[in-house]
């Protein structure tokens, strides 16, 4: 199958993949194929009556079955002037970098939908996420050695990752057990900090083989992908429908997602549906006096 594949879709440059890559860019698309058709089938069956979470892998595997099916068949690439090493070329999938792209926020969202960050937080970290993997990219497609520097922004977009993650979430409520939520984040801190590891060394130095680059980004893939995505929903599938709330972009039972709920002592509602703003509350103070009033 890798043969048939690089035979229609001839590898370029003078470092590339071999066959050997080919097949193990295989051996990893059916891994994500196989996830995402697991995950599908448990999203339509589940009961549950929040689905957010569960739609998170869904769309992460779906879009890695995708990228590694393009990998795989030697597509999605193009030729760089390598800045170190004897071979002057050499391949970069950017189609790697789209999967990141799409698929790094909403690691980051599953997480962050378990804490009581608000939405500006959530958002805030997710598009730092964008920042690392578009750094990522354009430093991998740069010449000289002002790929550095990109590679520097990305670190620190990293390292702000690591501060809501770690930091500031600590200072809100948790859905859950708060070891449950610090044990997914640690682990995938983790993970991605391997990531610019295998960037120096490839897209980077010019150090590892094209080959050798994808059993490494492979690895971390499966790691941060089926392995990441079935340990965090087995636990977040033993949390009540009362922890989890309405998890999403809406009423949760604090009100907006890590919003403090200013009016009404129903869960959910925040203080404009409770009828507290400019206007209404006098409105009803003095509905409320009247009646009062006509009662005595």
């Amino acid at each position: 199958m890798g043969n048939t594949a690089l035979d229609h879709n001839p590898p370029g440059g003078d470092r590339h993949i071999t066959t050997h890559a080919s097949d193990w860019l295989w051996a990893v698309f059916a891994i994500m194929l196989l996830s995402m058709l697991i995950s599908i089938f448990w999203t339509t069956s589940s009961t549950h009556r929040n689905r957010t979470f569960h739609q998170i892998p869904v769309i992460v595997l779906t879009v890695a079955t995708i990228a590694y099916f393009a990998m795989a068949s030697d597509l999605g690439w193009t030729l760089i002037a390598a800045e170190f090493g004897s071979q002057p070329t050499r391949q970069i999938w950017y189609v790697r970098y789209i999967q990141w792209f799409i698929n790094a926020p909403l690691l980051l969202l599953g997480l962050l939908l378990l804490t009581g960050l608000s939405i500006s937080d959530i958002l805030t970290t997710m598009f730092f996420s964008w920042v690392l993997v578009i750094c990522g990219l354009v430093g991998a497609l740069t010449h000289s050695s002002y790929k550095w520097g990109f590679y520097a922004f990305g670190l620190f977009a990293l390292f702000y990752i690591w501060y809501r993650l770690h930091g500031h979430s600590a200072r809100f409520p948790y859905r859950g057990q708060r070891s449950g939520y610090h044990g997914g984040a640690g682990y995938l801190s983790f993970i991605w900090l391997l990531y610019p590891i295998c960037w120096g060394l490839s897209e980077g130095s010019n150090r590892i083989s094209p080959t050798s680059e994808m059993v490494f980004y492979g690895i971390l893939d499966i790691l941060s992908g089926p392995v990441f995505l079935a340990i965090f929903m087995s636990r977040v599938h033993r949390l009540s429908q009362s922890e989890l709330g309405n998890v999403g972009f809406g009423a949760t039972g604090r009100g907006l997602v890590g919003e403090k709920n200013t009016g009404g002592n129903q869960p959910g509602m925040t203080g404009a549906a409770a009828g507290v703003g400019p206007g209404r509350t006098g409105a009803v103070n003095g509905a409320d006096n009247a009646n009062n009033v006509n009662n005595v």
